[in-house]
């Protein structure tokens, strides 16, 4: 893990190097470009329906939108200028911040995304509410191998998730599980052939494979792996925050706008978000699913994840994919999100 993180590290080394490249705000009236990056999961909705409704555009944004892996995987975009809004877990933003990466973290969109699912073969070792250190300790003596469970990659939220709830939740022997981590189309496809034995997903993925194969198990929820755990968020640039503050206000107000629409109109907020999501593959029943799925809690308060962020850094530095505990001072910028709440 120590390894990964230098790597991640090495990355955001060489991203630094480059100039960070901010469109400039044309004349008064003219749209300022947006460069919004996102990992396609449900919690990355709020952006999606923003741009549908037309509040982006009506807040004087131009958004481009480009699909990352991971979190992780979006950050050297980030310290490199090609990207001004990052839409993904928290935990690597404290890295790059670390690195002198000025990025801050402006809305939340959701909390406990990320579920534990298990495939057939693993699952049945789960039946009849077996604890999981029992059923991961049956699975490798039936099968004289460790399950392998699939996540991104070490450093970032679902990794550190499934982490804690192995060795802290449920006490699981490590010579039981072996991690193996991969993007998040490639998790979700691993554990649909059967290729892994479980896997973190977050919505729509949960209703997406359990709907294509009902054999397989959602195990643990995101409060039971770590409560209160830190989910998406939207973070800006610096330099795209200082340059641009009308727009900067204007899409978190789009973002509280958008979070209140997809919990009082799913319906509305549904053919929106499959556009982004769906790739031709996902229909919007599907997605009007997952929203009702108890995996998918929108928020958009920043502040309400700031203690778990905190907790959840603590567990990153007892697992070595971080050195030590890093500052959050100025990674939060809640003034946003306060000034949308108070007038929306």
């Amino acid at each position: 893990m120590a390894l990964s993180r230098r790597l991640v590290l090495a990355g955001l080394a060489g991203a630094l190097a480059a100039p960070a490249v901010i469109g400039r705000a044309a004349a008064a009236g003219a749209l300022v470009p947006a460069r919004i990056g996102f990992i396609p999961v449900l919690g990355a909705s709020q952006a999606f329906v923003a741009d549908h409704e037309g509040w982006l555009k009506a807040a004087g944004i131009a958004p481009a939108f480009t699909t990352f892996e991971s979190g992780p995987n979006m950050i050297a975009a980030v310290a490199s200028g090609t990207i001004d809004v990052y839409v993904a877990g928290v935990s690597p933003l404290i890295v790059a911040r670390s690195r002198g990466v000025d990025v801050r973290v402006v809305a939340a969109t959701a909390i406990e995304e990320m579920t534990f699912v298990a495939a057939p073969k693993l699952a049945e070792h789960f039946a009849g509410g077996v604890a999981p250190a029992q059923a991961f300790a049956h699975y490798r003596a039936k099968a004289g191998a460790p399950a392998r469970l699939a996540t991104q990659p070490p450093g970032s939220v679902p990794n550190t998730t499934l982490q804690h709830w192995l060795w802290e939740v449920s006490k699981v022997d490590k010579a039981d599980v072996t991690i193996v981590p991969m993007g998040i189309d490639a998790t979700q496809q691993a554990v649909q052939v059967g290729a892994v034995e479980g896997a973190t997903v977050r919505e729509p993925a949960v209703t997406i494979i359990r709907e294509r194969n009902p054999a397989i198990a959602l195990v643990a929820l995101g409060g039971e792996m770590f409560p209160n755990q830190p989910g998406t968020v939207v973070a800006a640039t610096g330099a795209f925050l200082d340059k641009n503050p009308a727009q900067a206000q204007g899409l978190v107000d789009a973002v509280v706008k958008a979070t209140k629409l997809i919990k009082e109109k799913p319906d509305r907020a549904a053919p929106a978000i499959e556009a982004a999501l769906g790739k031709g593959i996902i229909d919007t029943a599907t997605i009007r699913k997952a929203l009702g799925s108890p995996a998918s809690k929108f928020i958009a308060d920043p502040r309400i994840i700031v203690e778990a962020t905190a907790a959840m850094q603590r567990y990153q530095v007892v697992l070595g994919s971080l050195d030590k505990e890093l500052p959050l001072d100025g990674l939060f910028e809640p003034r946003y999100y306060e000034k949308a709440s108070a007038t929306l």
